[in-house]
């Protein structure tokens, strides 16, 4: 039975499943902790859901199985250097990888239900089905999936705190099923860092603290996307010309060596996501960003967040073809562009009169 469902997950694009316990995830402790020291910034749906992500039985109670599954996002050496070279080029915005394909949770959801169906309908004599009963996530669930991914032996968190899979690398889409059927587990995946720390040296606004210890609140992708306000004056310089999460701690990890492209998001890349001009970008009004990013992750940030990082981007690699946007910008009546399109024309006519400061800004 465990075969066929894993059998199932690869004939449905999964790059890889593995089985564990519904026991409680090993970093429990940990995770509480590290709410309990604000690191999560304003993201309180994870202490909200706390409880439950700490205790599998509050989120499926019999629980006895959590089925982890793999889709990788590797993209071909030939399209990154595409990506590469387009970013830079002048006022060019980044886009995170994961976010240059049409929406995962969509794309990933579907063949979820097909493989959920698939595991409660299957021969098991330890249970009847009438008392089968499975959950499943797509990044969404109250589930630390990172620990219950190297428990099933599907990777290893590295000291980035992302999973790492020796056959993948790290650019993953972690999905799961949480069932009240019960199957044997597979052998946990062991810590496979070394000494190395690329990672934590990477990081442009060191927000990865320690090893293994990451405060989102300096993190670039929680800058750019999960923050709703402000983004803090002291981080603008360090996120250059992303306008969509950062992929810096990802890139360095020397895992990646392995990594092939994946089967399931392949058919799904956006190519207009690579390298979006600032400039257009920031043109936008609510319609046209509805229409331009409909069905991606992006459309999650708003066009207020969005055209927010824009101004960042714009303050920090931004000629004078810039002022003019970023001008008419500056008395916009949502405050918060406003304020960020300011920034940048400040930023852009300190380049054009003193030239970069000794920073390299």
């Amino acid at each position: 039975m465990k075969e066929a469902v894993r059998s199932k997950a690869l004939e449905l694009g999964f790059d890889d499943c593995r089985f564990t316990s519904a026991d409680a995830p090993a970093h429990a402790a940990e995770f509480r902790a590290w709410l309990g020291q604000s690191r999560h910034g304003e993201m309180g749906y994870l202490e909200r859901n706390a409880h439950k992500r700490v205790d599998p039985q509050q989120v499926l109670r019999g629980a006895k199985t959590v089925i982890v599954l793999a889709a990788s996002y590797e993209k071909t050496a030939e399209t990154e250097a595409r990506a590469a070279a387009a970013t830079t080029s002048s006022q060019a915005g980044i886009v995170a990888r994961y976010a240059r394909y049409a929406d995962y949770h969509d794309v990933i959801a579907e063949r979820l239900k097909t493989l959920t169906t698939f595991v409660d309908n299957s021969e098991n004599p330890q249970s009847s089905i009438v008392n089968r009963k499975s959950l499943w996530y797509v990044d969404t669930g109250p589930i630390l999936e990172r620990d219950f991914a190297q428990r099933a032996g599907l990777g290893f968190i590295g000291k980035h705190t992302n999973l790492i899979s020796r056959r993948l690398g790290n650019w993953l889409f972690l999905a799961e099923i949480i069932t009240t059927i019960e199957f044997e587990p597979d052998p946990p995946e062991q810590n496979r860092c070394g000494t190395c720390d690329r990672c934590i040296a990477a990081c442009p606004t060191a927000a990865i603290t320690a090893p293994f210890q990451l405060d989102a609140r300096r993190c670039i992708s929680y800058l750019t996307i999960e923050l709703k306000g402000s983004i803090p004056v002291e981080f603008r310089p360090a996120i250059g010309n992303r306008i969509y999460g950062c992929d810096d701690c990802l890139a360095a990890c020397p895992w990646n060596r392995f990594a092939r492209e994946g089967r399931l998001m392949r058919d799904h890349a956006r190519q207009d996501l690579a390298a979006p001009g600032l400039l257009e970008l920031l043109a936008l009004d609510d319609p046209a960003f509805q229409r331009r990013f409909a069905g991606t992750p992006i459309i999650r940030t708003k066009r207020r967040s969005l055209l927010r990082n824009v101004c960042v981007a714009l303050g920090n690699i931004g000629d004078a073809s810039a002022l003019p946007a970023l001008q008419k910008l500056s008395t916009d009546p949502d405050p918060l562009i406003a304020e960020h399109a300011q920034w940048a024309t400040r930023e852009i006519e300190r380049r054009i009169t003193s030239g970069p400061d000794p920073s390299g800004r």
